[in-house]
């Protein structure tokens, strides 16, 4: 089976990474997770995903320690802190957790860092199943720009047969590892941007085809490259179109470029990624004053435009917030049906026009049905609409707010409202 059978539709789900950045707590994961189970799963939400640095005891937010002592075992492959992650206990890893995740009926994914640790490579530790050793895969020389956990691997112009045998031996023995665990979903970092990295990324979609589990694989961070689009949608599941979103109008303006610009790559199995929804409660811990924990800056307008934007263009839907403190609007925001349908089984999804940044993206429903999205990113009022005939669409039509639920009125040639600043319409057609 290939990797576009299994992952047919844009990944939904809740990360760790804006609420406690490289901190998380096996407490904190389970609490999201029957969160999600009890309330969000009857609509689609299923993976629960923890994000970097796991294997790091003393993380303590969105700053890393630099050069921090990290768990590994004798092959050199990272485990989780026992003293944050107690199950993990015995060599066990994340078996236990992700266990616990699936008898929610939900699924569970982790973060990893592309290449090696450094620390294996300063120990020369042996690679499970290869007459190689760490040494041979590392390169020293290809490092990540803001975190030093990892040496990049010893594959890219120059590199022997062993080295390149080497890294993929490596590889192959994480993901037999990580497969053994029960893990669902892969988010691979360092991978996508500022350097794209070829190789790695058919070295990773090899290991997780050798295993025969239906692993999801994600590449982080953004911007990726254009010009790699056709690597992405013959490799990876999803791919991030951006560098880290946050809850800064700046950053959503940003994405309706980029998301307009990935919407010809985007297809079953294979998705431009805006990156997770920063709603409700963030950064419950952390360790940047630039990052303090907050309610979501976005106005309520600002979320809606967002959630349509996200919904129309098929983004993966990977929720940042602590689920367990969601607040009565966020909750309505990600429940909304009519919205879940247009990300998970809407079709021909486009930018249909961009004029003075204001903006009318469409998408064809499963049965029938005709959607818009009508988005003002000004920062003063303005009409924006649509010409039915434009959008290929004929007759008269039934209009429906889809935010909430209403029918607004029949139209006939077009649609059009006034709209604040940072304001959008989603709406139904039939």
């Amino acid at each position: 089976m290939g990797k576009n059978d299994f992952a047919v539709t844009p990944p939904m789900g809740w990360n760790s990474w804006d609420c406690y950045g490289a901190s998380v707590r096996e407490s904190e994961v389970r609490a999201n997770a029957e969160y999600m189970a009890n309330n969000l799963k009857k609509y689609g939400w299923e993976y629960i995903v923890v994000d970097i640095q796991w294997y790091e005891p003393e993380a303590a937010g969105t700053e890393y320690h630099n050069l921090a002592p990290l768990c590994m075992d004798e092959y050199g492959r990272l485990m989780p802190a026992v003293n944050r992650f107690p199950s993990a206990a015995d060599g066990k890893g994340f078996t236990a957790l992700a266990e616990y995740v699936h008898s929610l009926g939900l699924k569970f994914g982790i973060h990893m860092m592309r290449g090696i640790p450094r620390q294996a490579a300063y120990q020369d530790t042996p690679i499970k199943g290869s007459p190689y050793t760490a040494r041979d895969a590392a390169d020293g020389f290809n490092v990540c720009l803001w975190n030093q956990d990892m040496y990049g691997m010893n594959v890219g112009p120059g590199a022997t047969e062993k080295s390149k045998a080497a890294a993929q031996a490596y590889y192959n023995s994480i993901f037999e590892l990580y497969a053994s665990w029960g893990v669902d979903y892969i988010k691979v970092d360092d991978l996508a941007a500022p350097t794209y990295r070829y190789e790695e990324v058919e070295m990773i979609r090899k290991a997780i085809d050798a295993t025969g589990r239906k692993i999801v694989f994600s590449a982080s961070p953004g911007d990726t490259p254009l010009d790699a689009a056709d690597h992405c949608v013959q490799n990876l599941n999803l791919w991030r179109v951006s560098n880290d979103f946050w809850d800064e109008w700046r950053l959503l303006y940003k994405q309706f470029g980029l998301m307009n610009d990935w919407n010809p790559y985007m297809g079953q199995g294979h998705f431009p990624d805006a990156d997770m929804i920063p709603i409700g409660h963030l950064c419950v811990r952390t360790n940047a004053e630039f990052n303090p924990s907050r309610r979501t800056r976005f106005t309520e307008d600002e979320q809606y435009t967002m959630m349509s934007l996200w919904a129309l263009s098929r983004s993966p839907l990977m929720l940042g917030c602590e689920l367990t403190d969601l607040d009565e609007f966020s909750l309505k925001l990600i429940t909304n049906e009519e919205m879940l349908r247009i990300n998970q089984t809407s079709s021909n999804n486009r930018q249909h026009s961009r004029r003075d940044d204001c903006v009318v993206w469409a998408a064809d429903g499963s049965e029938g049905e005709k959607y818009l999205g009508l988005f003002n990113l000004n920062e003063e009022a303005r009409i924006v609409g649509a010409i039915f005939d434009e959008l290929g669409i004929r007759g008269s039509q039934r209009v429906f707010d889809v935010w909430s639920g209403e029918e607004i009125g029949t139209y006939e040639d077009f649609v059009a409202f006034l709209l604040k600043p940072h304001q959008c319409k989603l709406l139904k057609l039939i």
